[in-house]
């Protein structure tokens, strides 16, 4: 995600990076080339005469406006979505981290008598199920962005759960089923309530829901037909307009057909860099950042000190 200061507006109309000039300039720079063509043709020895006026293009152009808005309102309302479920990964990690810490514990004295070092084991668990609950939230992540680094997940999980997650298919699923076990066993033990154990299990529902919002948006993508429709149109539009123009803009056709085609193009590219909002292009969500903020917040409840920094932009984009 690109991330400005608040800046004038000039500052701002110049900025490149972020900006859909850095995907379309050279479909800007080739469509320019052919108006700069076609004029000179045209001024220079009078030729590509041809009775074809704005008037179509006009009518194709303000068709055109309205299917590019209304796929990029398609496009921002999934990635909007990603956000507000991503909103929700950060509020319900927070939450089961407090309901571990606070439900699970000791049992009542007169329900039995705490045994011999099952303080410490009690806050072993704490730590451990935290952590799993880190690394779940980080291979959501990768598992989202399609990335294969499981070596990332080390410093949460032990070896043998590392080993245990290689061939699974979807390594968030696997690690909410491993906290639905290491939560049996501690109602098991005593050191979970049974009405708190279905507290527990609330939580782990709304996160495998959240996952499933998140699956849902990057395995339906916009229809490929709706796509490749909109893709051809532009291209023969915006590289047919300089003949429709040269018999009425002359000398001006390179810099109309530029800008129309800026705007065209434009709109085209940010529609398909904000359909997939987990992806890693400049403009989609910062996973990595919010993840890391929530291993922060998690680990600082466990009374950790030695914590990471908060992702900070680099040159203004943060991942």
């Amino acid at each position: 995600m690109i991330v400005h200061p608040r800046t004038t507006w000039l500052r701002t109309l110049l900025m490149f990076r972020g900006s859909a000039l850095v995907r379309i300039w050279p479909r800007l720079f080739a469509v320019t080339l052919v108006a700069s063509l076609v004029t000179y043709l045209h001024e220079t020895y009078g030729l590509l005469h041809t009775d074809l006026t704005i008037t179509p293009f006009s009518l194709i152009g303000l068709a055109l406006g309205i299917f590019l808005g209304f796929r990029n309102n398609t496009s921002y309302d999934r990635f909007w979505e990603g956000r507000k479920l991503w909103g929700r990964v950060v509020n319900a990690s927070r939450t089961l981290t407090r309901q571990v810490l606070t439900l699970v514990g000791p049992p009542f004295e007169h329900q039995r008598p705490v045994g011999e070092g099952e303080s410490d084991e009690i806050a072993a668990f704490h730590r451990e199920s935290v952590y799993r609950l880190i690394a779940y939230v980080h291979s959501l992540r990768l598992h989202l962005r399609g990335q294969d680094r499981l070596r990332e997940l080390d410093p949460f999980l032990d070896d043998d759960e590392i080993a245990q997650l290689v061939p699974e298919h979807n390594r968030p699923i696997a690690l909410l089923h491993r906290m639905g076990e290491r939560f049996r066993e501690a109602w098991e033990k005593g050191w979970v309530h049974p009405i708190h154990v279905e507290v527990l299990e609330l939580s782990l529902t709304e996160l495998a829901g959240v996952q499933g919002g998140c699956e849902r948006i990057k395995a339906t993508p916009i229809p490929f037909s709706y796509n490749i429709l909109l893709h051809r149109i532009v291209f023969v539009y915006c590289f047919t307009l300089p003949f429709g123009l040269v018999n009425t803009v002359h000398e001006w056709v390179p810099v109309v057909v530029a800008l129309v085609s800026y705007a065209f193009f434009g709109l085209d590219a940010v529609g398909d860099e904000i359909e997939d909002p987990f992806g890693e292009d400049a403009n989609d969500l910062p996973l990595g950042a919010i993840t890391r903020m929530i291993e922060i917040n998690l680990r600082q409840r466990l009374g950790e000190e030695d914590l990471p920094e908060f992702a900070q932009p680099v040159k203004h984009l943060l991942t």
